[in-house]
C-alpha cells in the first residue's frame, strides 16, 4: 500500500518561498497568478498493513516527524499499489 502525503502551511502563515515564486511568474507575465503557496509532498509505501492501522501509523507520523503541526496542515491518501 502506497500512502500520498500532503503537508502545506496554515493559513494565515506566511510563506516567503511561495511569495518569491509568485512575484518571479508575475516577473515572466504570468498575471493571472494571484497566490503561490509552497508544500511537501511525500511518498510512504507500506507492507502488510490493513486500512486502518496504516491511517493511525500515518497520522503519528504526521504529528511526530512529517510536518510541523504549529504551523503545517497535512492530509493523506491511501493507494493500494
Amino acid at each position: 500500500m502506497k500512502a500520498k502525503v500532503y503537508i502545506t502551511l496554515k493559513n494565515g502563515v506566511l510563506d516567503p518561498q511561495g511569495k518569491a515564486v509568485q512575484q518571479a511568474l508575475q516577473r515572466m507575465d504570468f498575471n493571472g497568478v494571484e497566490e503561490v503557496r509552497i508544500g511537501k509532498f511525500i511518498e510512504v509505501d507500506l507492507s502488510d498493513v490493513s486500512e486502518a492501522d496504516a491511517e493511525a501509523q500515518l497520522k503519528d507520523m504526521c504529528e511526530k516527524l512529517l510536518a510541523n503541526t504549529v504551523i503545517e496542515k497535512y492530509s493523506f491518501e491511501l493507494v493500494d499499489t
